[in-house]
């Protein structure tokens, strides 16, 4: 159970909302679906239960009883199980509360898409098979190649990614390895530092630089430096300094003759669809 608390309700509420988090299979993705709505209601109370691995009709149907309890409630649920999503939708109807089928309709659409029946199968975006081993070796890959700690990882490597510092390199690498599969790695460019030979041997299409607007670099740099405890340096926060940087970025990216994204108040999973973009990298369902 957990309780999501952002700032205080602006109205009262009597008692906690309950948000049931159902599945087949883990309710990983039910439960972060029914996290990302409570969080847009600043801090009411709001309980969140996870209820993983339902494996039958009677089993489904005590927990209805153990949901009913709760009032108000709102069940947030994921079953490609037909039967048990049936069920699902029958129990909740009866009992009057408000259920969502995250699966439900894009599994639909798609089949209705491809004129492919779903394989109706729990648990598939987190069985360990190929793409799962796929990704954890990418990671390992991303933390070994981890700002330019060895250049030789920069021909190996799917996806590089340059910028000054601060602008979000290391999380978007980890980001793309975790959730794509994607060996990445990633330059620091540093002003008046050369870039490593290497990255000018990468073939075309896997370099992409990262820009950010410098007033919203020098935040983060201040930021990041109180976070540490450290004293605010001169050059890492000088505005004019860092304007610097950037410019010497720009001239780095005209070299490579590599796209650019804007960084700027982007969240990192939105830079990092934009670059699966550009690199015109896919992912495919096997």
């Amino acid at each position: 159970m957990d309780r999501i608390q952002n700032e205080r309700c602006p109205i009262a509420i009597k008692s906690d909302l309950t948000v049931y988090a159902l599945s087949d299979a883990s309710g990983e993705t039910a439960e972060n679906v029914a996290r990302a709505a409570a969080m847009q209601f600043c801090g009411c109370p709001i309980r969140l239960v996870r209820l993983p691995r339902v494996v039958g009709p009677q089993q489904l149907h005590n927990l209805f009883k153990v949901i009913s309890q709760a009032d108000p409630a709102v069940l947030v649920f994921t079953m490609v199980d037909p039967d048990l999503r049936r069920q699902v939708h029958l129990e909740a109807s009866a009992l009057a509360i408000r259920a969502i089928d995250v699966l439900g309709a894009p599994i639909a659409a798609i089949s209705l898409a491809l004129n492919v029946e779903p394989r109706l199968e729990a648990g598939l975006l987190h069985k360990e098979g190929e793409l799962y081993f796929k990704r954890m070796e990418a990671i390992e890959f991303a933390i070994q190649y981890d700002d330019c700690k060895d250049p030789r990882g920069l021909l190996l490597a799917e996806v590089i990614l340059i910028g000054v510092s601060r602008c979000s390199k290391t999380p978007i690498c980890m980001y793309l390895a975790q959730n794509r599969g994607l060996r990445t790695a990633n330059v620091p460019i540093l002003k008046d530092v050369p870039p490593p030979p290497e990255l000018f041997e990468v073939p075309p299409g896997r370099i992409v630089g990262l820009s950010i607007q410098p007033t919203v670099l020098h935040r983060i740099r201040i930021a990041r430096l109180h976070a540490l405890g450290l004293t605010e340096s001169a050059n890492y926060v000088n505005l004019e300094n860092i304007k610097l940087e950037n410019e010497y970025a720009k001239n780095i990216f005209r070299r490579l003759r590599c796209p650019v994204v804007d960084v700027t108040n982007k969240a990192i999973e939105e830079t990092a669809s934009e670059i699966l973009e550009i690199t015109n990298r896919k992912e495919t369902f096997v």
